[in-house]
């Protein structure tokens, strides 16, 4: 354990008013002095003023650049539009997203039930949004304002910008884009698109003329340059999902690339045209957004109401942006890239020093993280070879060798924010990457540092529990969704015991599985039980899983083919298949016992059987008692 000196915690600082926010209201706009907005952003998440909701990142970034811009979260859009009219038509653009998450995955779970809360609604309230707000804003002001340029952004136009499985619908959709009746799609993260698309409307150019700027996506009536990739067209694509499949090939590679090239695909007699990303953000530029004069509060308008989005990431620090991990069923590649886009520490320390200030900060900084927690940092040893490089993944099916992997960057980074007056400790919240962290890096320093990092990351930044993601037992599974081995994980969870053993502590290590992935079977689940039994775990945090737009797994799930070999791969696909699966996860369930022995010997599995249930001895007296023993257990909620 380390130890510091440190001085008392700095003071509270006081509550924020209406006007230190983005306007909201027209009272709001006239208490700025303002006659009208240069922009007005509709999206489908209640506003709150923090660096990870979008809303409020591209806001505070064109009001940086010197654009009078308003927010209008969750419209009424049942009744006579009045929230869609209120603030007037904007000089330059409306904005539109639907959230921090795709609304059909915040709507409904893997078994396509409505869910009753919503997250990123005050008071948890469901229904404050519409399924695809991005297509329903976006027609309810071209409707209203059809002169007015209308730019979707966010996680879901983000990833529907080309043909996608829609899970919920059951149905191949073509791109949002002739959906939505929007001007142009601003995909990814959005601070250098949308202020150079504000800068160039600004200076009067056409939103129609405007055909270059990246990671964009529209309507075009031009026709590919040589060197372009074209698509295979939404109607062959319903015709052949195989076309589908391989179509998101080169969709994933261009996403990954350092350099793209632009995409084209016909839809509906119409052609989309989707520019490249930009290469990762500088340092500078990621501080630049960091450090925006968030108040790091929800609006006054919401009187207190929880949000339980914000109650979950409030004392938090978010320190980099991408992924390079590629996982099979994980959209953040899609939407931010593989490469990493570093904070400096001094804009960390800066950002950790504000929460420290919140009026009921308790000493605890929650999560010193971001989309996996332990790549800050990281990157290519020789940038060059990652400039042509279209791998997806960085570490599966296994970590390249150009890949630095020193985490002693992130340990700075974890000294420096423990230092500061007020911090008790700072916890890792967000998914850790154990197998990048144990990966030899070739280096006997590094191995060091990453071995010290492990154990600092055990004794000194977690909360009673840490949660890491093996995903699955199955060599074959796991190759599916490009995660490392499972004898991986076990090597982890000795070190975990070990270290634990040695510091004193008693936490406890929560892994997450999932049931129902592309290329997992019945006796594959069945073989996950056995062996998270043998480890001595009950498991948690399982799920099902849920195809989402714009992943590998998914293309799997619609099409049955492998995007990238062709080859034809096995899923569950009905409720009666992806039960079969999950009630694998609570073997050690009363209710579950006899269902799952069924299962075991209609597999001709008697080893399993012992495994699970060592007092049946395979199938004896015991389990006769138990077919005669009379239940009123209802096994369908566990399993």
């Amino acid at each position: 354990m380390r130890h510091s000196n440190k001085t008392e915690a700095p003071a509270p600082q006081t509550m924020p008013l209406k006007t230190d926010f983005l306007p909201t209201s027209r009272d709001e706009m006239d208490a700025l002095g303002w006659d009208r907005a240069d922009i007005i952003i509709f999206s489908g998440d209640a506003y709150v003023d923090h660096p990870s909701f979008g809303a409020a990142v591209i806001g505070r970034t064109l009001q940086k650049a010197g654009w009078r811009v308003a927010i209008v979260p969750q419209p009424n859009w049942r009744d006579d539009l009045r929230d869609f009219k209120k603030l007037g038509r904007p000089r330059l653009f409306f904005g539109v997203s639907a959230g921090a998450m795709d609304s059909m995955v915040n709507h409904y779970t893997a078994a396509r039930r409505l869910r009753h809360d919503d997250a990123y609604t005050a008071g948890g309230r469901h229904g404050m949004r519409p399924d695809m707000p991005t297509i329903v804003y976006t027609r309810i002001l071209k409707e209203l304002f059809p002169d007015v340029p209308v730019i979707a952004g966010g996680i879901e136009a983000s990833l529907r910008r080309v043909s996608h499985y829609d899970y919920w619908e059951d149905r191949l959709r073509p791109s949002i884009l002739l959906d939505a009746p929007a001007d142009m799609v601003s995909y990814g993260m959005g601070e250098r698109t949308m202020t150079e698309l504000a800068r160039r409307l600004d200076a009067g150019e056409r939103i129609t003329d405007i055909t270059d700027v990246p990671q964009t996506a529209f309507i075009s009536t031009g026709a590919p340059a040589e060197g372009d990739i074209v698509l295979s067209p939404y109607e062959d694509c319903l015709r052949e999902p195989k076309l589908q499949a391989l179509n998101f090939r080169h969709v994933e590679e261009e996403s990954n690339r350092y350099e793209g090239r632009v995409i084209w695909q016909s839809a509906r007699g119409r052609m989309v045209r989707i520019n490249p990303m930009y290469p990762p953000m500088t340092t500078a530029e990621i501080d630049a957004s960091f450090d925006l004069p968030y108040t790091r509060l929800p609006h006054p308008r919401y009187k207190g109401k929880t949000i339980p989005a914000y109650e979950m990431i409030r004392h938090s620090v978010c320190m980099h942006r991408g992924c390079f991990g590629g996982c099979a069923f994980c959209t953040i590649s899609a939407h931010q890239g593989k490469f990493i886009a570093s904070r400096s520490k001094e804009s960390i320390v800066r950002e950790a020093r504000q929460v420290t200030r919140m009026h009921d900060f308790k000493g605890y900084i929650s999560d010193l993280g971001g989309p996996s927690a332990n790549m800050y940092a990281m990157g290519g040893r020789d940038r060059e070879v990652c400039r042509r490089c279209a791998r997806p993944s960085c570490l599966h099916p296994k970590p390249c060798p150009n890949l630095d992997n020193d985490h002693s960057r992130l340990l700075d980074v974890y000294h420096a924010v423990d230092a500061l007056p007020g911090v008790k400790k700072s916890f890792i919240g967000s998914g850790v990457r154990y197998d990048l962290a144990m990966a030899p890096s070739g280096r006997p320093e590094t191995d060091a540092v990453n071995r010290r990092y492990i154990r600092e990351l055990i004794t000194d930044h977690v909360s009673g529990r840490l949660k890491v993601a093996p995903e699955h037992t199955s060599d074959e599974v796991l190759r599916c969704m490009r995660k490392p081995g499972f004898e991986q994980f076990r090597k982890f969870k000795r070190i975990f015991d070990k270290t634990n053993a040695e510091a004193g502590l008693r936490q406890q290590l929560i892994p997450y599985f999932i049931s129902s992935h592309p290329a997992c079977r019945e006796e594959n689940m069945a073989e996950l039980a056995a062996l998270t039994k043998e480890l001595d775990f009950h498991l948690e945090q399982v799920q099902d899983f849920t195809p989402t737009p714009m992943t590998v797994a998914t293309e799997i799930y619609y099409s049955g083919y492998h995007p990238y070999t062709g080859e034809k791969v096995y899923t569950a696909r009905t409720d009666k298949e992806k039960l079969a699966q999950r009630q694998f996860f609570f073997w050690y369930k009363p209710e579950c016992r006899r269902q799952i022995v069924d299962e075991l010997r209609r597999m001709r599995r008697p080893d399993l059987i012992e495994a699970l249930y060592p007092s049946r001895g395979g199938g004896g007296r015991n389990d006769r008692n138990d077919r005669n023993r009379k239940k009123t257990h209802n096994t369908k909620k566990h399993c």
